[in-house]
């Protein structure tokens, strides 16, 4: 199976706070190189799904954006995480790992392991 070719409902948006936890501000492409990069290019996240994520984020308080100019000289919207964000990415981050693990047991259980 292709690691991009589905998502896990919600998965887009959590790598996208992933993206920006850090505080730094990004645009589209950036968090969309960000993504390819920490995942060793498994995730390749298009363009048609990123913005309607990033506004969904917007619309929910987790994002805000600003107009800026990209580092190739073009107008772009930069987007950083909001404190809710950040209290979000903390509750989706434990999340993760609980579901991690407990797929984890199951596969081994099953012998995968």
């Amino acid at each position: 199976m292709n690691p991009t070719s589905k998502l896990l409902q919600g998965t887009l948006e959590f790598l996208i706070l992933q993206s920006l936890k850090s505080g730094d501000a990004r645009h589209g492409f950036g968090v969309l190189r960000w993504i390819r990069d920490a995942s060793g290019g498994a995730l390749e996240i298009e363009e048609g799904a990123l913005y309607p994520a990033l506004h969904r984020l917007e619309r929910k308080g987790w994002v805000e954006a600003e107009w800026g100019v990209s580092e190739k000289n073009r107008r772009a919207k930069f987007y950083t995480v909001t404190a809710a964000g950040r209290e979000q990415v903390v509750r989706q981050e434990a999340d993760w790992s609980q579901y991690v693990d407990v797929i984890g047991r199951v596969v081994e259980v099953a012998g995968g392991a």
